[in-house]
C-alpha cells in the first residue's frame, strides 16, 4: 500500500489546485487535485505534506491541519492511503510546478472541473468542518463504485454526473 498526502491551500474562498497535465503516465492525468505526493522514507504525514507543498508551489506551510485519511481501492492501481490536510497559513512566493498548472479556484467552481468523483465527497467533508474522518473510496476504472465514511456506507449517487 502506498502512502501519500494531499493539502488544500486556502485563501479568499479559493483552493490552490493543480491541473495535472505535464507528467506522462500520470494516474491523475487531466484531473484537478490538491497539492501533494508520495511519502519519502522516514517521513510522517506532516513531513510529507510540508515538503510536497514546498516542492510543488514554493510556499512554506506555517501551519497544516490534519483532516483525515482517505483510502483508495482500485481495480487498476495499488491501494493508497492519502493523508488529507488543509492550510490557510503559508508564506513565500508561488513558483511553477513541473507536474501541472496551478491555479486558485473558487470553491463553488470546483465541482465543474474534471476531477475524481470521490474528491467531491472529501471536499464536502472539509467544508462541513468534520474534525477528522476516515473515508474509503472504491473505484472500478475511473468510476466510483462505493464510499464508506467512518465505517458507514454512503450513497454515491448524488456525486455521479
Amino acid at each position: 500500500m502506498q502512502n501519500t498526502t494531499l493539502c488544500y491551500l486556502e485563501k479568499d474562498g479559493k483552493y490552490l489546485l493543480l491541473h495535472r497535465i505535464y507528467k506522462k503516465n500520470d494516474v491523475n492525468q487531466g484531473k484537478w487535485i490538491g497539492i501533494g505526493g508520495h511519502f519519502e522514507e522516514g517521513e510522517s504525514p506532516y513531513d510529507c505534506a510540508i515538503r510536497e507543498v514546498f516542492e510543488e508551489t514554493g510556499l512554506a506551510l506555517a501551519e497544516a491541519r490534519y483532516r483525515g485519511v482517505v483510502t483508495f481501492v482500485s481495480d487498476r492501481y495499488e491501494t493508497e492511503q492519502m493523508h488529507l490536510f488543509t492550510s490557510s497559513s503559508f508564506v513565500g512566493e508561488q513558483i511553477a510546478c513541473n507536474e501541472g498548472e496551478a491555479a486558485w479556484i473558487k470553491k463553488e467552481d470546483i465541482p465543474s472541473l474534471p476531477l475524481w468523483v470521490g474528491d467531491l465527497i472529501f471536499l464536502e467533508l472539509l467544508e462541513q468542518e468534520i474534525p477528522f474522518f476516515s473515508l474509503k473510496l472504491c473505484y472500478t476504472g475511473d468510476a466510483l463504485t462505493s464510499a464508506v465514511l467512518d465505517g458507514v456506507p454512503l450513497s454515491v449517487e448524488k456525486y455521479l454526473k
